[in-house]
């Protein structure tokens, strides 16, 4: 790649069920963005004969999806192009005779995943783009199912059952509606497979589900619960609410599966078997949670591109890692992003020593620093409304190692301007948070406002803060660069005052000395 050029990287992944082209922006210093993302669901393993050959119709429907892909690969200049084929062509017996065909329609090279392969890119995918350090990976395809198992997110156990959603459809339903013989044949089914691998009997950890599957199914249960968040990345479920959307969509004949809110129409006859998998999954293992990685076998494909030159398997930290995803993403201006941090967590320590009567819980450090690294996020829209274009953002785009209570938290402590608004704000999240921690985020939205107002100019001029409670009043001493006036900093302090005093329960003052 040239040093100060992006490239396009496209990633081809050519499942029993669907085919889906993904291409990613990626520049010389590591950034990268999704800009396309489309899929054509071919269900290739219908094409499969008894003699495990891809019939002409299953060519047919091969090179329709190809020639789309090739013209938008050649449409947006795309040079980096990886093609990858799972269960469907991994299992066929003229698989040689699939790739020679694509070769000749195309001019692309696939490679065909072992099961292993398909395992181990998922596991990438979900340690690099989740908090989880313990876990298993599932990724149900339509004719094979990935698991894995990870401890201190080091890859412990592969394995690749050669069965899918379409697999255990054909297997038990064969168009058929579900009932309680067919569940529980499948059930059987499926255990049995399971104790094959000792490792998964009581694993006890979190279950993360990769594919379409495990996402129509977050979806839907997201969607019934009027969720405030949106995007399904590192949504979660307890292992009760698995069974119970099991339970709901069983109950459902297909024309009625056909309008359930979150399930896309061409997953409508394989959900039942899919879910009915992950739920056998979650209780064999006795997982205590259930999350969804949006992240899976291509993503874990672009890490593996990104990483292996570092010679590393995973980022350090997953979030900072977001982080610095979204500083590029969004222009955020980095340097004084950090002089607000700092202020901010000065602050905190300040005002966990000093606050009296109302201390500031020590575990929400972590959530103020996260919350300071993208105070400046709506900016980038429009400077002017940048609060609102903040509270949004982050309400709806996920970070990628920052779980959803986090992403809300950040949502209402980094947007915050006055009282009144944060509560009004705070009514989205009716249930999601208790009490208590919305006085607590008020605070920290509070702390973050005057750390944003004490860097107004820009020009990180503060060097100092020291708080003391002097008859239940907190003086701020706040020492500032010699060399520099901050005569609008002060104003800012002084108009923000209010909202900080009823934030913390107390009376502040303001004393501004040259350091």
């Amino acid at each position: 790649m040239n040093r100060h050029s992006k490239e396009k990287v496209a990633v081809i992944d050519m499942g029993s069920n669907s085919i889906r082209l993904v291409i990613h922006q990626v520049d010389e210093k590591r950034g990268y963005r999704q800009i396309h993302n489309v899929k054509d669901v071919a269900r290739l393993s219908n094409f499969i004969d008894q003699d495990r050959k891809l019939t002409e119709e299953g060519f047919r429907a091969l090179e329709q999806t190809i020639v789309r892909f090739n013209e938008i690969i050649e449409d947006h200049q795309v040079t980096n192009i990886r093609g990858i084929a799972t269960a469907a062509v991994r299992h066929a017996s003229n698989q040689q005779q699939i790739l020679s065909f694509i070769k000749e329609k195309s001019g692309m090279d696939f490679e065909v995943l072992s099961g292993h392969q398909e395992a181990y890119y998922g596991y990438v995918a979900v340690i690099n783009s989740t908090p989880l350090t313990d876990g298993i990976t599932v990724d149900i395809g339509g004719g094979s199912t990935e698991v894995t198992l990870f401890k201190n997110r080091k890859l412990l156990h592969t394995y690749s059952f050669d069965f899918g959603a379409l697999t255990l459809e054909r297997l038990f339903f064969q168009g058929a509606e579900p009932n309680d013989k067919r569940l529980a044949e499948l059930s059987s089914f499926v255990q049995n497979q399971f104790a094959k691998l000792p490792w998964l009997k009581n694993a006890q950890v979190p279950i993360a589900g990769i594919g379409g599957s495990a996402r129509n199914m977050a979806l839907i249960h997201q969607r019934q619960q009027g969720y405030p968040l949106s995007n399904l990345h590192q949504y979660p479920m307890e292992a009760e609410s698995v069974n119970q959307t099991l339970k709901y969509l069983a109950a459902l004949p297909y024309v009625k599966r056909l309008e359930v809110d979150g399930l896309s129409k061409d997953r409508a006859d394989i959900i039942v078997p899919a879910v009915a998998l992950l739920n056998e999954l979650v209780q064999y293992t006795a997982a205590p949670q259930f999350v969804l990685s949006n992240k899976g076998l291509r993503d874990g494909l672009l890490f593996d591109t990104l990483l292996k030159p570092l010679e590393m398997d995973c980022f350090p930290s997953v979030s900072e890692e977001s982080f610095y995803q979204l500083e590029r993403e969004y222009d955020l201006p980095a340097g004084l992003t950090n002089s607000v941090l700092i202020t901010s967590l000065m602050l905190y320590d300040e005002l966990a020593e000093h606050a009296g009567n109302n201390p500031l819980p020590a575990n929400n450090r972590e959530i103020l620093r996260m919350s300071a690294k993208v105070v400046y996020l709506g900016e980038y829209i429009d400077e002017s409304s940048s609060s609102d274009h903040t509270f949004y953002l982050l309400l709806h785009r996920s970070i990628d190692g920052v779980s959803h209570r986090e992403r809300a938290a950040m949502a209402l402590i980094a947007s915050f301007k006055s009282r009144k608004l944060f509560k009004k704000r705070a009514q989205e999240f009716n249930g999601f948070f208790t009490s208590q921690e919305l006085n607590q985020y008020e605070q920290l939205g509070a702390i973050l406002k005057l750390s944003y107002s004490l860097h107004l100019t820009r020009r990180s001029i503060i060097s100092n803060v020291n708080i003391i409670n002097k008859q239940g009043a907190l003086h701020f001493q706040i020492e500032y660069d010699p060399d520099r006036d901050p005569h609008f900093e002060i104003q800012a302090c002084d108009k923000h005052k209010k909202h900080l005093e009823k934030a913390l329960g107390t009376a502040c003052m303001f004393e501004f000395i040259k350091g």
